[in-house]
């Protein structure tokens, strides 16, 4: 879905009452909305001042949005798309994006029921008037619908908004929120036993000051604390380390969870989550081989070594290189191992990427075998990065950004 017009404008309502103003997951629904607005790519955002005006500035303190408050002039909304937002409405930004960019035909009204509305305003358009006249609790939609016709067009899936009217509606609207975070791409078990654990998490962490970069440096310190019990090839210290290596890899996941709850990613922090992942499969790599040439004295578990350690970080490059080094996003995310047509290779180098393997670490490392796991990482590692390549030079001169 294309970005909308940097002339779109949002205008998110306000009611006497509600609970615009309570906090969600460690933000009020209202500055929720606003951020979203504002990821969603719109270049004017409206905020109704309701009945707490010394709350709603302060809830939406350092956004673009601008107050409009009541007997206050007109604004003059600049012509293009027009998404107005009932006081009850919780976006995603990309069902806003879905609004901003979906075809109205002229003088008509795109309405998804009383939630929100889009239109095509025009310069001297009675729009900002009629709706700052309505009468006090008096939905946003209706009022529009005085002044003009409904569309017969279908408004964006309703997956993509959720009406919270009532406080007894937050329980609801967190779920709604944390089931948003879990990606299709996820293997099985990171998304039926990982993405549980680091989801619960995260909800407890998303309204202390703890912050996203925070979170990937805690679970990259333990993780490199995880890859030191892989010094011994004793069972009980490598099934330690396997365990710690599972907590890494959960708790790797609530830094993105809480950047998206926070509204808080960058690219910093996608470029920090990606390589601290590496350095820590690194780390684990090369522990266990030193471990095992300890217990065996023979050189092939170093060369074990080298080739799992090598292949992970030239893939990583690879990867960076070509998928977000020059992304224009404002956080990188490692989502897909690449981002060209979809084919049998493609889909092997993502199933490659997934890191389901590390449960296969903990089983083995049970019975003090981590270093059959170094085996296939020997073996692994230098065949993702040849799948790689090998799509890269499938499509030449394509961008995977």
């Amino acid at each position: 879905m294309s970005a909308p017009s940097p002339r779109a404008a949002l205008w998110i309502c306000a009611s006497p009452e509600g609970c615009r103003l309570d906090s969600l997951l460690g933000l009020p629904i209202v500055r929720r909305a606003v951020l979203a607005g504002k990821r969603a790519g719109f270049g004017t955002i409206y905020v109704e001042e309701g009945g707490r005006s010394g709350d709603l500035a302060a809830a939406i303190a350092e956004t673009p949005a601008i107050v409009l408050r009541r007997g206050s002039p007109t604004p003059e909304i600049p012509p293009g798309r027009l998404v107005v937002l009932s006081a009850t409405a919780l976006p995603q930004p990309s069902w806003l994006r879905a609004l901003a960019s979906l075809p109205v035909e002229p003088g008509r009204l795109l309405a998804d029921g009383s939630m929100a509305a889009a239109l095509d305003a025009a310069a001297d358009d009675a729009v900002a008037a009629s709706l700052l006249a309505r009468p006090v609790g008096a939905g946003p939609v209706e009022a529009l619908r005085l002044l003009r016709p409904v569309s017969e067009a279908s408004p964006p899936p309703p997956s993509g908004r959720l009406e919270v009217a009532s406080a007894g509606d937050l329980p609801a609207a967190e779920r709604w929120l944390l089931a948003g975070l879990v990606k299709e791409h996820e293997g099985f078990m990171s998304r039926h036993v990982e993405r549980r654990i680091s989801l619960a998490v995260s909800r407890r962490l998303a309204a202390t000051r703890i912050t996203p970069n925070a979170m990937t440096l805690i679970s990259v310190a333990i993780g490199v604390v995880a890859a030191a019990f892989f010094l011994s090839t004793r069972p009980a210290m490598e099934f330690a380390g396997a365990l710690l290596f599972l907590l890494h890899s959960i708790l790797d996941g609530c830094d993105g969870e809480l950047a998206r709850l926070k509204f808080a990613e960058s690219r910093f922090g996608g470029v920090l989550d990606f390589w601290g992942d590496n350095v820590v499969h690194s780390a684990v790599f090369t522990a266990i081989a030193i471990g095992w040439h300890r217990a065996t004295g023979e050189t092939w578990p170093v060369a074990a070594g080298i080739a799992a350690v090598g292949g992970t970080l030239a893939s990583a490059a690879f990867v960076y290189r070509t998928t977000m080094a020059n992304s224009a996003r404002e956080g990188p995310a490692f989502v897909h191992a690449t981002v060209g047509p979809s084919s049998a290779l493609s889909r092997v180098a993502d199933a490659l990427a997934q890191r389901d393997f590390i449960y296969l670490v903990v089983l083995l490392s049970a019975f003090g075998k981590a270093h059959w796991f170094l085996t296939a990482a020997a073996i692994g590692a230098p065949l993702f990065l040849a799948v790689l390549v090998a799509l890269a030079a499938r499509h030449p001169g394509r961008s995977f950004s």
